[in-house]
């Protein structure tokens, strides 16, 4: 059975950090991307930071300076390091793995609450 698996969302206050970390299942065949998508109550999904397996990243512009993207290829694994978090970023983060014939996988989402 294909699996995402997503772990490190919570409450954090405005100005702290959080790291989510998102391992996929190795029969999910030739990966070609792992990501971050987000969506907020009422909102579109929208796109967060993506890596490819070559290394190349993407980040929504919102998040750039604040968010990066990491993984190990050879794991199946992508984290995102969120830091300077602000409340318009509160939202349930998506993890994606795209194959390389652009099938997407979805992990089940954890929760990011930023509040004071």
């Amino acid at each position: 059975q294909v699996q995402l698996v997503e772990s490190g969302g919570g409450l954090v206050q405005p100005g702290g950090s959080l790291r989510l970390s998102c391992t996929a299942s190795s029969n999910i065949f030739r990966i070609s991307a792992m990501g971050w998508y987000r969506q907020a109550p009422g909102k579109q999904r929208e796109l967060v930071a993506t890596k490819t397996s070559g290394g190349i990243t993407n980040y929504a512009d919102s998040v750039k300076g604040r968010f990066t993207i990491s993984g190990d290829n050879a794991k199946n694994t992508v984290y995102l390091q969120m830091n300077s978090l602000k409340p318009e970023d509160t939202a349930e983060y998506l993890c994606n793995a795209r194959t390389a014939l652009r099938y997407d996988y979805w992990g089940q989402g954890t929760q990011v609450t930023v509040s004071s």
